[in-house]
């Protein structure tokens, strides 16, 4: 079966902006690339990328705030939230020259109800 490859053109400057000052951070960039195969735990994604936790929920936010993350949660049987994190992109192209930067994004074909 062939998947259907979704992109995006992004042309708010602002959005702009939130995605290269993302791809910068070498955090924000592990963190995506960690969760693009399927939703993790902000804990999860600590042990894996030997990020410490303050700082994965700091980049987490960030990324969330950006569009970049989804987040979707439930509550365990101790009756605490628990949160799973996953990009909703899968790759960025960048071209830039001295009159404009363009960005598309190929956004993550996982299915919702993965992250749901």
């Amino acid at each position: 079966m062939l998947d259907l490859v979704q992109t995006r053109k992004i042309t708010d400057a602002e959005r702009k902006q939130v995605i290269l000052e993302s791809l910068a951070d070498g955090y924000c960039k592990q963190i995506l690339k960690n969760t693009v195969e399927k939703p993790k735990s902000a804990m999860v994604i600590s042990e894996e990328e030997r990020i410490p936790l303050s700082t994965v929920y700091r980049k987490l936010q960030k990324l969330y705030d950006g569009k970049l993350l989804a987040i979707s949660g439930s509550i365990n049987r101790d009756g605490k939230r628990y949160f799973l994190y996953m990009s909703k992109i899968q790759e960025i192209t960048i071209h830039c020259d001295l009159e404009e930067t363009t960005i598309e994004c190929v956004l993550n074909n996982t299915k919702q109800e993965d992250i749901n």
